[in-house]
Parts: C-alpha cells; sequence; structure tokens
C-alpha cells in the first residue's frame, strides 16, 4: 500500500469483508506500540434516529437547517 499525497489508503476488500465494513461506515485510528490500528466505530443509534433526537421538540424553533441540509443529515451519506 502507498499513501497519497493527501495521506489516503485504500483499505483492501478482503480487510474490509473480514472487518464487516461498508460503504460510509466509519472507522477510528489509534497509535499503540508502534503500530497503527484501524476501528470500526460502533453506532449506537442510526444517522436518522440521530437526526429525530436532535430534533424533537423543535417544530416551533428555528433548526437553521435547509430542507437538502435536513434530508442528507437523515438519509446518511451516499
Amino acid at each position: 500500500m502507498r499513501l497519497t499525497s493527501k495521506g489516503q489508503v485504500t483499505i483492501p476488500q478482503n480487510i474490509r469483508e473480514l472487518a464487516g465494513l461498508k460503504p460510509y461506515d466509519e472507522v477510528e485510528f489509534e497509535y499503540r506500540n508502534k503500530q497503527i490500528i484501524v476501528k470500526p466505530v460502533k453506532r449506537t443509534t442510526s444517522p436518522a434516529k440521530e437526526a429525530i433526537g436532535l430534533l424533537r421538540g423543535s417544530a416551533n424553533s428555528n433548526i437553521g437547517l435547509s430542507a437538502d441540509e435536513w434530508l442528507e443529515m437523515t438519509r446518511g451519506e451516499r
């Protein structure tokens, strides 16, 4: 593997499959004992549930989001 000029690297498909990683999953990095460890981020709720939780009770308030921003937040990245 080789880093791009932006510091990016592709996780090989067999490793992604073994780790259960799917497109748009989040990962975190840890540096321990001179090794870089990549771990999947365990979400406790879906992006849609997070958005609903943020908006609960805000029907009469100005949340400051456009319709496009609201749709992106509730649908997640594609």
